[in-house]
């Protein structure tokens, strides 16, 4: 029986890192990217083949279209690709915050979802089967002062998704999806101390990824949340 493989973008902390275990552990095989080399080199030296870890920045399209061709080339089109990379911007007015800054914000978060969309789904879209989520925010359906950037990301997200859950025509899923509040790096950035009132990752993934696992043609283009 082949194994179903899931693709894991920002895959070295965070999120990313702590779902890598609860799919391992659901019989997947993971396709991780992440920027951080070391880290990237000792998730290979954690996790055998046929899992498969890669130095990949999401924001250039020569690192993205290079890692889904290895990934295509090793297993085929996934059946699963979680878009989860994406940086915050550290809290202040969006006139504090400079043009490089900005810019680096939406060519990880926005360019670089639609970059690993657009070098996945056309074999996805060939075998007529599977299911892409992009991890949007509670940010991405509400603001607060001090993340304009970071909102502005997330809500192009949503709209990102679930437009291009339309291209589709349901042969493939696009799914925005709030993954909820999570004790991470990030969160901590902007909420300091107060981030510990929230689960930690490793919580969130053990409720997150038998969720992500059922997903299908039934929710292509809604915005979800996950659960609890």
């Amino acid at each position: 029986m082949k194994l179903k493989t899931v693709v894991i973008t920002g895959c070295t902390r965070g999120l990313g890192r702590a779902m890598i275990p609860v799919f391992i552990d659901a019989g997947w095989q993971v396709a991780g990217c992440g920027r951080d080399e070391p880290r990237i080199a000792k998730l290979r030296q954690q996790i055998a083949p046929p899992h498969f870890f890669e130095v990949c920045d999401v924001s250039r399209e020569a690192d993205v279209a290079s890692f889904c061709a290895a990934v295509l080339k090793r297993f085929g089109p996934p059946d699963l690709v979680l878009n989860n990379a994406a940086i915050m911007n550290a809290p202040a007015p969006l006139w504090e915050i400079g043009a490089g800054d900005f810019s680096r914000i939406i060519d990880i978060n926005i360019k670089g979802t639609a970059s690993m969309m657009r070098h996945l789904l056309p074999a996805m879209l060939e075998r007529g089967s599977g299911v892409i989520v992009n991890f949007s925010s509670g940010w991405g359906r509400s603001t607060s002062s001090g993340v304009a950037p970071y909102c502005a990301t997330k809500y192009a997200i949503e709209g990102l998704s679930m437009a291009a859950a339309r291209d589709t025509g349901g042969k493939v899923s696009i799914i925005p999806m709030n993954p909820g509040i999570i004790d991470t790096d990030m969160l901590r950035s902007c909420f300091g101390g107060e981030a510990a009132h929230y689960p930690d990752a490793a919580d969130w993934a053990r409720r997150a990824v038998p969720f992500f696992i059922q997903l299908g043609r039934k929710d292509n283009g809604r915005p979800l949340t996950v659960p609890g």
